[in-house]
């Protein structure tokens, strides 16, 4: 079985391949309250807009999120959506490394959705795009771009939106010399001749696609499992994974019985992108030679990360994890939050009972009677409390390189075991000032080896009508000392 512990901490040493049709995701988010006196037409009154890399470029930022290196290869047209792409890939920041070629003839590939801000539904979507194959001369350049960058990668993943970058040539080109190095294809397929993807390491349909590809019947487990063995063996791959929407993923590897995920029960808020994560998560795990099953399980538990996200998004492996592993295994995993655009949302949904929001923060390394001093404190001064929590980084810069103990995730399971603690937020930085500032809590509570003037974001609560509350420190316990003396005894 695949030690999901112990190799997720490999996954910053792969290297991933994507070649695929590249697109601009504009998201407009606003409500709609009137109907316009200029026409039949509602008005959405805009509160914000995001601007993201999605299509083949969102596998490319999954793939980069969890912390792999991702070498992609794609197509951009002479114009400002294409200058946007270009831009936001090559920010060192992503960890992505693109080889665009740029096809004046063509424009950028650019979907502009109108989003209900309330409600979390679509309005209205208009696309520009021009879905048809590259140039002869484009696709040369793909293609020795793509065959340049193989020898480095671990795995290979073919997302084809079928707006002309994955042509049969390049396909073709890619997947024999992928064979040949022993890499993996993943394809994440479109339209309904699955031939052109002969010879792929694992193809990921949805079940429409399956169904027009196969041209058989998919409403039944049965029905499913017959279609996905007849495309293994028509297209010659070795497994087949279905994706089925909240009925969860069908995995049909030849030589072994069908297997069946259920969708995780959790809010979706937004299905965009959902498979582009998939195939990303994938592509990592049989990088790391994960088996088949425990591939697909990963990327299971990574889409129901990324549905419960506005927008195009992506997931860290600190978030795969927390979500895959056992739950026997984990502290209660709602509590625990990495991504900070979660945090607005649990807010809100507090503020709106009137509940008064408490903060504290610290490294909590190895948990001792200071620490629950603390925390119970600071839990019984508000009516929901919020930890802000040292990530491994920031840990190191402030304690040294031997520090911390325990890692961020197993010191948030930790934390988020405890009755006091309402939510776990881990921060990169040196200081929780900024986490301070997102939160607006109430209460700010730290431990009494500070005094009130100097404890972080003081100004900052105090300014909104908050208070701060230093808690008296239980004498004879501190993490350092626990670490000092135990190194101490070894050496003896």
């Amino acid at each position: 079985m695949f030690d999901f512990e112990k190799r997720l901490t490999d996954i910053g040493k792969q290297t991933i391949l994507c070649i695929g049709d590249l697109m601009l995701d504009d998201f407009v988010y606003g409500d709609v309250t009137r109907i316009s006196p200029e026409a039949p037409a509602p008005v959405i009154a805009v509160s914000r807009e995001d601007v993201v890399v999605g299509g083949a470029g969102n596998v490319a930022r999954n793939i980069a999120s969890l912390g792999a290196k991702c070498l992609f290869v794609g197509v951009i047209g002479g114009d400002s959506a294409g200058r946007t792409l270009r831009a936001a890939l090559n920010d060192r920041k992503l960890g992505i490394s693109a080889k665009l070629a740029v096809d004046p003839s063509r424009p950028t590939t650019r979907k502009l959705r109108f989003v209900s801000e309330h409600h979390s539904t679509h309005l209205l979507r208009a696309d520009w795009e021009l879905a048809k194959p590259v140039s002869g001369k484009v696709e040369a350049a793909l293609i020795a771009h793509a065959l340049a960058a193989l020898p480095r990668a671990g795995a290979v993943v073919l997302s084809d939106y079928a707006k002309g970058v994955l042509t049969p040539k390049l396909i073709r080109a890619v997947i024999d010399r992928a064979r040949k190095l022993k890499k993996p294809v993943i394809v994440d397929p479109k339209g309904g001749d699955f031939s052109i993807y002969r010879g792929a390491t694992m193809i990921t349909p949805n079940r429409k696609e399956l169904g027009e590809a196969t041209r058989r019947p998919v409403a039944t487990a049965e029905q499913l499992a017959s279609a996905a063995d007849v495309l293994a063996r028509e297209a010659d791959s070795k497994a087949v994974l279905v994706t089925l929407s909240e009925d969860g993923m069908m995995l049909h590897a030849r030589g072994a019985p069908p297997v069946h995920v259920p969708a995780y029960a959790i809010r979706v808020r937004d299905v965009s992108g959902a498979g582009d994560t998939v195939a990303a998560v994938l592509a990592v795990m049989l990088s790391l030679d994960a088996d088949f099953e425990s591939a697909m399980r990963a990327a299971n538990a990574a889409a129901a990360v990324v549905v419960g996200k506005r927008g195009t998004a992506t997931l860290s492996a600190a978030e795969l994890r927390a979500r895959i592993l056992p739950h026997a295994s984990l502290a209660p995993e709602e509590k625990i939050v990495f991504d900070w655009r979660e945090l607005d949302e649990r807010l809100a949904a507090w503020r709106a009972q009137n509940l008064r929001i408490g903060f504290t923060n610290g490294v909590f390394d190895l948990l001792h009677p200071g620490h629950i001093k603390v925390l119970a404190q600071a839990r019984a001064a508000c009516d929901r409390l919020v930890v802000g929590l040292n990530s491994d980084a920031s840990v190191k810069r402030l304690k040294g390189p031997a520090r911390p103990i325990q890692s961020e995730s197993a010191r948030a399971e930790v934390l988020a075991g405890l009755e006091a603690v309402d939510l776990v937020v881990v921060f990169e930085q040196d200081t929780p000032l900024e986490l301070i500032r997102q939160v607006k809590p109430s209460v700010l509570v730290k431990g009494g080896d500070y005094r009130p003037d100097q404890v972080v974001g003081r100004e900052v609560v105090e300014k909104q009508g908050g208070e701060v509350i230093v808690v008296d420190l239980v004498a004879g316990f501190s993490t350092t000392r626990i670490v000092e003396r135990s190194r101490s005894r070894k050496r003896r």
